[in-house]
């Protein structure tokens, strides 16, 4: 009888034994693990967000410093006889615009009844602690005053 009774307790162990072995799940090292990647591409993902907004941002103001460069450029070239000059404005937003027309290419030109002058406008502005700008330049032909 009694190694009946041990072959019944044996069999429950064996039972108990399998039944571990066999339960599906996660262990606590596991779930943490998982928890630690996530946030660590969470966080990868958040800071890539920021990135792109600032580029935005910082896209924007040159988009904008463009514009204004472009429709001085255009003022300047309009005029019939430009005079070599330096210039410089504040806008209501807080740009700052500098111009200057100078001759150039004297060498070029000295023996022909026209000069060329060099036009650059130049925008600056200041984002946070950093100050940008921005610079176009462009060459017109003018007659020369005898």
């Amino acid at each position: 009888m009694k190694q009946g009774h041990r072959a019944s307790e044996t069999g429950r162990q064996g039972r108990r034994s399998s039944f571990l072995n066999t339960a599906t799940g996660f262990t606590l090292i596991e779930i943490l693990v998982a928890i630690s990647i996530l946030g660590i591409a969470v966080t990868v993902v958040l800071q890539l967000f920021s990135a792109n907004l600032k580029a935005i941002s910082v896209s924007g103001d040159y988009t904008t410093a463009a514009t204004k460069a472009q429709v001085k450029m255009r003022e300047l070239l309009d005029e019939e006889k430009p005079v070599e000059q330096s210039l410089g404005e504040v806008t209501d937003d807080g740009y700052r615009i500098d111009t200057s027309i100078a001759e150039t290419l004297q060498e070029r030109t000295e023996n022909l009844q026209v000069k060329t002058l060099e036009i650059a406008v130049t925008v600056h502005w200041v984002k946070g602690i950093k100050e940008r700008s921005l610079t176009i330049r462009t060459l017109k032909t003018v007659k020369k005053e005898i």
